[in-house]
């Protein structure tokens, strides 16, 4: 059994004459938090990033006023500002929130 399913499915010991048991999950709190965390956040980088990207099409393109560019920017930092206080919450790094979005490529 590979690593991350023996930490769902602990192996219990065989007694004899005894029916196998059928696999248990093993759920720690802490790593469903985390694991929960984890995706959340990954997600919520996907669309900031999605958005970010739409932003800069949008200023570039010249549609938006030097007001709503100045929004823009605020709302991007204060989202950064908030990830960072969240990965570090989750005990979570950069690396822990990638994708592989394939043929896309990685998602950070």
């Amino acid at each position: 059994m590979n690593d991350t399913l023996s930490l769902l499915f602990p192996d219990e010991p065989e007694r004899p004459g005894s029916v196998p048991a059928s696999p248990r999950i093993a759920l720690n709190p802490e790593s469903v938090k985390k694991g929960l965390g984890q995706l959340v956040l990954t997600l919520v980088e996907l669309v900031r990033q999605l958005l970010e990207k739409q932003a800069m099409r949008r200023i570039e393109g010249g549609s938006l006023t030097d007001d709503e560019v100045e929004r823009l920017g605020l709302t991007f930092l204060e989202l950064d500002q908030q990830m960072q206080w969240l990965k570090k919450e989750f005990d979570l790094t950069d690396k822990d929130l990638n994708l592989d979005l394939g043929p896309l490529g990685k998602l950070l």
